[in-house]
């Protein structure tokens, strides 16, 4: 595997590109592009005019590369069901517990160029990252190539679909449909906001008819209140 890439490159770059020609199958000519998919903001440095040479605009494409890919996945994967279906199905499989999953299954953090303290460390980063990785591999071989690429080594391998079909991810919307059902008001409240200047985290609490159901941590809003939702949404299922 040494000869493949070469005695040139330090440690970090041979598995780098190790990791690459293991789940995509193809040895990149655009190394730093590589690199920079696996920066956090955290660890960056700034280009021009305030823009970082982090993994943030990686990330913007690449989540938008992967819901094309996956919507074309389902769409020929699914030949007899409906909009309605494919819809829920890509929203769980591109939804960032999911991500951090298929990154953290392809080891992916381990590649991850940071400057965190662990106690700010966020899964999300990892399925920032895979997006951002998407990015850079889209930026170097196009569309075709990487709808291949991820189908083959990370749709066909490491995505469990019946699981997925099974799985509601949205547990907010869940929970405020049983709320409006049973005629109870829901409120979120953020309990605890820290900005670190390159992340923030949010500590929100849920209530329902008045009374604390859940608490959930995040790097957004959105985030914390999805986690808050999912413990309260366990709770009331477990209720008589």
């Amino acid at each position: 595997m040494l000869g493949l890439f070469g005695s040139n490159h330090s440690e970090d770059e041979r598995a780098l590109l190790r990791f690459i020609h293991t789940h995509f199958g193809f040895k990149p000519k655009k190394l730093r592009l590589f690199q920079q998919s696996l920066r956090h903001k955290s660890a960056a440095t700034e280009i021009k005019d305030g823009i970082k040479d982090s993994n943030e605009r990686l990330e913007f494409l690449g989540d938008s590369i992967l819901d094309a890919v996956v919507a074309d996945y389902l769409y020929s994967r699914y030949p007899y069901k409906d909009e309605g279906f494919l819809t829920k199905l890509r929203a769980r499989l591109v939804s960032r517990t999911h991500l951090n999953l298929l990154a953290t299954k392809m080891d992916l953090d381990s590649l991850l160029e940071m400057n965190l303290h662990e106690s700010v460390k966020h899964k999300s980063l990892n399925g920032n990252a895979f997006e951002a990785l998407v990015g850079a591999i889209y930026l170097e071989k196009g569309y075709r190539f990487t709808r291949k690429a991820l189908v083959k080594g990370v749709l066909n391998k490491l995505v469990d679909l019946q699981s997925l079909e099974k799985t509601e991810s949205n547990f907010k919307s869940k929970l405020l449909e049983w709320a409006q059902k049973n005629r109870s008001k829901v409120s979120y409240e953020i309990l605890q906001e820290e900005d670190f200047g390159y992340q923030k985290n949010y500590v929100v609490q849920v209530r329902i008819g008045g009374k604390i159901k859940g608490k959930g941590k995040g790097t957004s809003k959105k985030e914390a209140e999805q986690a808050a939702s999912g413990e309260a949404w366990k709770i009331i299922q477990e209720e008589p």
